[in-house]
Order: C-alpha cells, then sequence, then structure tokens
C-alpha cells in the first residue's frame, strides 16, 4: 500500500461515490412523472436506486420514507403542470406546453425542486440536497430542498437563480435570471431561523435583483425592477426600480 493510501486511510470515509447514483435516481424520477412507458418499466428501479442510497447513508425506514414519497407523485404532477401553464402562458418566446416541458432548464428546476422537497420534509435532508445540487449544475437554478414555493411559479432563464433554504415564495410569482432570495448575516446559529425573504402572491421579480433578510417581506402584485437591492420589507401593489444615469453621445472619429 502507498504512503498516500496509508494516510488517507487515516480519515473517515465518506460516500462520494453516491453522486452518480442519486444523479442517476434524480434523472429517473423527473422521467417517471412524464412518461407513463419510461414509468412502468422503471418504477421498481427507481425504487431500489433509492432503497440502496438510503442504506448506504445509513438512514433509517427506507421503505415506510418511499412509500410516503411515492404517494406524493400525483400532487407534484399536478403543480408542475401549473407550473408549466405559468411558464407557457406568460413567455412568448414558448411556442407550446411541450417546449416547456423538454427544453425549458427553469421547468426542469422547479421539477427537482418540488421532488427533492417532498424528501426533504421527510427529514432526508442529504439526498434533497445532493438532488436539487445535481440540477444547480446542469440548469444554473440554485433552490435550495427547504424552500416553500407556492403553485404556478415561472422561472425564465434562471441561469444564477438562488433561493435559499427558508424562502417564502407564494402562488403566481415570476422570477427572472440572477435573483437572489438569500440571508443578510450568515452564521451558524441562525440555522433554525428564517433567514430568507417572503414573496406574496403575484409578485414580479426582474434580472440580478437582490432581496436579503428573513423578516423581509415583498408585498402582493409588486414589481421588483432590475438590479435593485432589497433589505426592507416593501408594500403590496409597489413598483421598485434602481435609478441610473445613462449616457449617449457621439463618438469622435
Amino acid at each position: 500500500m502507498s504512503i498516500l493510501s496509508n494516510q488517507l486511510n487515516q480519515f473517515q470515509t465518506y460516500n462520494i461515490c453516491l453522486k452518480d447514483p442519486v444523479e442517476t435516481f434524480t434523472k429517473a424520477l423527473f422521467y417517471m412523472l412524464f412518461d407513463e412507458e419510461y414509468r412502468t418499466l422503471n418504477c421498481q428501479f427507481v425504487k431500489d436506486t433509492f432503497l440502496k442510497i438510503a442504506t448506504k447513508l445509513k438512514l433509517e425506514d427506507g421503505e415506510e420514507t418511499w412509500s410516503k414519497f411515492e404517494s406524493q407523485f400525483g400532487t407534484i404532477r399536478e403543480k408542475l403542470d401549473l407550473d408549466a401553464i405559468a411558464i407557457e402562458q406568460n413567455d412568448p418566446a414558448a411556442k407550446s406546453l411541450t417546449e416547456v416541458y423538454l427544453a425549458y432548464p427553469g421547468f426542469h428546476a422547479i421539477a427537482i425542486y418540488r421532488l427533492s422537497h417532498a424528501l426533504y420534509k421527510l427529514n432526508y435532508f442529504v439526498i434533497s440536497r445532493m438532488m436539487s445540487e445535481h440540477v444547480h449544475g446542469l440548469t444554473g437554478v440554485d433552490i435550495h430542498p427547504g424552500a416553500t414555493i407556492g403553485d404556478s411559479f415561472f422561472i425564465d432563464h434562471g441561469t444564477g437563480i438562488v433561493i435559499g433554504e427558508t424562502a417564502i415564495i407564494k402562488n403566481n410569482v415570476k422570477i427572472y435570471q440572477g435573483v437572489t432570495l438569500g440571508g443578510i448575516q450568515i452564521k451558524k446559529s441562525l440555522s433554525e431561523t428564517k433567514r430568507h425573504p417572503t414573496i406574496e402572491d403575484n409578485v414580479t421579480i426582474y434580472a440580478n435583483a437582490t432581496i436579503l433578510g428573513g423578516d423581509i417581506v415583498i408585498g402582493a402584485n409588486s414589481i421588483i425592477g432590475a438590479n435593485v437591492w432589497i433589505t426592507q420589507s416593501v408594500p403590496e401593489n409597489s413598483l421598485v426600480t434602481y435609478q441610473t444615469e445613462i449616457k449617449i453621445s457621439t463618438r469622435k472619429k
């Protein structure tokens, strides 16, 4: 055995190789929700993969947890259909629902969020987080599985979006690329407190807006313009914009 191997044997072993089966599991779950033939052929494989991952992670009650998780698939699919309709109805570039389901990274990110959130609520934190990080790598959208997101959620473009663990997003909310719903302070002592903002119904948040703080509420029917930085609550029916001066002059030849 090499000197390096002897040195590494002194450290605790982690199941790093689980990244691959979790990615396979995540992809298969996504396919199962929307493809009946795939579901029929692969449902047992998906369950077995889940149980193997749970065993490797020494998680208790794998069979019972799978049963509770599986029982939510119908509800999750219904929510995702509402999300897809919201995207198709609000994005003029979307030519059909089929395009949304097959080609929209925002929808893909929402789908994996809704699946991982269900596992998070069942206290399977590591698997749910691995699922969310897998889709984060694919889409550029970082939604913590602990976040609470209501119906008809619309993500456009998606790249660079960050939604923290304790964020609450209510119904009919639209978010564009680069938006951050984050915390003001990063302290371990705050892990059990609400650190991320609440977004009420029918809010639109445009590109690169940053909203920080657990006691921050963006009131219903508000529009948050691009590039704003918000650390205080916003009343309902508000329009928040960032004012800057742009000068255009003729170039000297």
